[in-house]
């Protein structure tokens, strides 16, 4: 299942089920579900404004979120999926967390910083159908976002960078996000507000997707991702590095591990330093 959720206010008993965004088939293995929101974590307050809740239209109207890293005034990375393919969403816009709070969580939000998108692309390669493969998308605002005073953009890694990383409780990575906190067969939590988790390196690098993406851990101990949280960042360790966007989960209840995409990869560094220019 992809972690992009529907928009609570368009269907907010819709927000786990498979059928509230395109679940993916992989031949010969459980399908993964793009990611949601953190789960077991902490209220992130104001540690990583540069973190913005992205709201997708189709047709006109809000259909999605996603969450994402503004790493320069005018530039949101965030996951393939999303971007979408051309033509999949007619709108897109951002708002940082003191907008969302100020529209006390109900879309339209409000806020000084509520920015349209005025173009936003996938990785070339990208496709819905295998959409964990090349789950990298860059959104173009139209007008800068200002962060407060102090606050830095996220940083793509060095090419390569985290093949250096081991398998271990001790590799932590920081996740950030506007996904669902909690979710069990008797217990949705999902209120709209930015939450950080610490997972840890379970695997790098996935039987099913190659080279291109790690699984983190997902339980109570550490926190995790869920619904809501694709395309927001996991920044290695405590730096303002982003490794990886949140990508993808195992199983619709989010448990158990998450799947980030991998940013330092040449063709995607390249693809993303573009927008940088």
């Amino acid at each position: 299942m992809k972690s992009r959720a529907l928009l609570p206010a368009v269907a907010a008993a819709c927000v786990l089920a498979s059928a509230c965004e395109k679940a993916p088939t992989v031949p010969a293995f459980t399908p993964p579900t793009q990611a949601a929101r953190i789960t077991n974590g902490e209220l992130d307050g104001s540690a990583h404004p540069a973190v913005v809740l992205i709201v997708m239209d189709v047709g006109g109207s809000p259909a999605y979120r996603c969450s994402g890293t503004l790493i320069a005034s005018r530039v949101v990375l965030t996951a393939g999926h999303c971007a979408g393919e051309p033509g999949e969403f007619s709108g897109m816009r951002v708002f940082t967390e003191s907008d969302v709070q100020n529209g006390n969580n109900n879309y339209p939000y409000a806020g000084p910083n509520t920015i349209e998108a005025k173009a936003w692309h996938s990785h070339p390669l990208f496709t819905e159908a295998q959409f964990f493969l090349h789950d990298v998308g860059v959104i173009e605002l139209s007008k800068s976002v200002t962060l407060p005073a102090g606050a830095t953009y996220g940083r793509l890694p060095e090419v390569n960078s985290l093949d250096a990383l081991k398998p271990s409780s001790s590799t932590i990575f920081t996740a950030v996000g506007y996904g669902l906190q909690r979710i069990n067969p008797a217990q949705i939590e999902a209120q709209l507000i930015r939450m950080v988790a610490e997972p840890h390196l379970i695997q790098i690098n996935t039987g099913f997707t190659g080279s291109g993406s790690l699984l983190l851990s997902n339980n109570a101990s550490t926190g995790g991702t869920c619904f809501g949280d694709s395309g927001g960042p996991n920044f290695v360790g405590s730096s303002g590095v982003v490794g990886g966007v949140t990508s993808f989960g195992l199983n619709g209840t989010c448990g158990g591990t998450g799947g980030v995409f991998r940013l330092d990869r040449a063709d995607v560094v390249s693809f993303v330093s573009q927008y940088l220019r």
